[in-house]
Parts: C-alpha cells; sequence; structure tokens
C-alpha cells in the first residue's frame, strides 16, 4: 500500500491542487503560539504536545483501521497525511523570478529578487549562485526526500512528526522551544541526508560524492543544509568559482540531478516491495 500512496502522491501534484488544500498549518501555529506565550509550559512539554501527541493519535487511528477492509480504510489516510507532510510551496517556481533576471544579465535585480522571494542575501552574483544551488537543494531534501525517507521507513506516523519539527523550527519565537526542535530535527535528518548522498554518487559523480562522504558518513554534528549542497554541488560537478552566465543551466542541471535521484528511490523501493 505505501507504494501505491506513494504513486499516487505523483499523480495528485501532477493533476491537482489537492496538497495545498490539505496543508493548512493555521491551527498548529496559533496552539504554538499560544502555549509559547502562555509561559507556564516547558519547551519539551510543548513539543510534546505538538508532536508527540498528534503522532501518537495516528498511530492509534491507523491501528484500528488498518485490520478493516484489508486496510482500504487507511489509504485515504495515508494519502492525507503524506501530503501534508510534504513541504510547504513549489521551491521551483519560486526560483522563476530569479531565473528570468538571470537570463536579461541584470545582476542587481538578481540580488533584490533573491532577497525577496527567497530571503537570500549574496555578497555578489557568484556568492548568490552558490547560495540558490543551496537553496534548490535543500528544500528539495526537506520537502521531498526526507519525508519519502521515514514515510517508507516507518509509515506515516514518522513523515508526520518530520514535519510538524520542521514546522516548529520555522514558525516557533521561543528560543528554547525552536533549539529543542532543532535537535530533534537535525537527528532526524542525520540518516536520510546521508542516503540522499549515496543517490547523488548513484546518479552523479560517484568519486567526488564518495570522497565527501568517506569524511562525513559518521560526523554526527555535521548539519544537514550544509551537506546536501555540498553533495549535491560536487554530484553535479559544479566548481566552487563558477562562472555567472552558467547560472541558469546549473539549476537546470540540478532539477535533473534530483529528478534521477526520485525515480531511483521509486525503484528501489518499487522492488524492496515485490521482494519483501
Amino acid at each position: 500500500m505505501s507504494f501505491l500512496v506513494l504513486v499516487l502522491v505523483l499523480w495528485i501534484e501532477k493533476f491537482s491542487a489537492l496538497r495545498r488544500r490539505v496543508q493548512r498549518d493555521g491551527f498548529f501555529r496559533g496552539e504554538l503560539v499560544r502555549l509559547e506565550r502562555s509561559g507556564k509550559v516547558p519547551p519539551c512539554w510543548t513539543l510534546a504536545i505538538l508532536i508527540l501527541a498528534p503522532v501518537m493519535l495516528l498511530v492509534l487511528l491507523l491501528h484500528v483501521l488498518e485490520p478493516i477492509a484489508y486496510g482500504l480504510l487507511a489509504l485515504p489516510v495515508h494519502l492525507l497525511v503524506l501530503l501534508y507532510s510534504l513541504g510547504r510551496g513549489d521551491a521551483k517556481a519560486a526560483l522563476g523570478p530569479l531565473r528570468d533576471a538571470w537570463r536579461r544579465g541584470d545582476e542587481q535585480g538578481a540580488l533584490q529578487v533573491a532577497e525577496r522571494d527567497l530571503g537570500l542575501r549574496g555578497e555578489d552574483a557568484t556568492h548568490l549562485q552558490a547560495q540558490v544551488q543551496a537553496y534548490l537543494l535543500w528544500q528539495a531534501y526537506q520537502s521531498f526526500f526526507a519525508v519519502v525517507f521515514w514515510y517508507c521507513l516507518l509509515g506515516p506516523a514518522a513523515a508526520l512528526a518530520y514535519r510538524l519539527l520542521a514546522l516548529c523550527v520555522e514558525h516557533s519565537r521561543h528560543g528554547a522551544v525552536q533549539g529543542r526542535a532543532e535537535q530533534l530535527r537535525h537527528a532526524m535528518d542525520w540518516l536520510p541526508v546521508r542516503v540522499l548522498g549515496m543517490s547523488f554518487a548513484l546518479v552523479g559523480n560517484f568519486v567526488a560524492v564518495g570522497r565527501v562522504m568517506l569524511h562525513e558518513l559518521l560526523n554526527l554534528h555535521r548539519r544537514a543544509p550544509s551537506l546536501v549542497a555540498e553533495l549535491g554541488r560536487v554530484a553535479d560537478d559544479i566548481p566552487e568559482q563558477d562562472a555567472r552566465e552558467h547560472a541558469v543551466a546549473r539549476l537546470n542541471s540540478l532539477w535533473e540531478l534530483l529528478l534521477r535521484c526520485a525515480v531511483l528511490w521509486y525503484a528501489a523501493f518499487a522492488v524492496w516491495t515485490i521482494l519483501r
């Protein structure tokens, strides 16, 4: 059933706007603000209320539904939870105005668009190019690959936990709550980011990625955003100082790299589903 859910998610992404209707975070964000403003709930309990409680309710619901009708009643729950757990927005579409500025050769406009739309502040065109590449790789990882990894490994509850942690990190205004959420998310990122790195090696520059992975495989402190950016860039043979006129072509090449990784993951999961 899990592979069927993953296929349905791809179909919905291409032909429907259901994900945008499912991904409503207003209630979650409101509860986060309320708990932080009260000042009476410790950070650990705040995360337990906002993350552990919904996850446990989901586990209980699936435990009740899966034995009924060969699990058909659980299928829509899996689908809706996975859609909700995917990242917010469309990273490729968000880069559209920036790509247009680069095509026009408008470097100053590109710097302004990147700050306005992506929150990126580049010192110059070359620095901005590296930042945008890192942004695309990280958004693809945290929006899709990390969620799919935890869904395939532990089911929809783990995928939901990852997304709720990400929302806490993004929207929390309480230092202790945000710090604890970042620690937990770092722990959840450790394994999938390295699996994605191995995927980069298989569909990109194997030797270059392998050289990086040898140093970072057991590193518990390396942050996932910087690691996925480095692995993606070396997998796609992007030099440290790249020519500015290659900016749009590099983004297209990175996107193709990510698509090849997604196909590899789906193929591997399909084989694993058949063999188990």
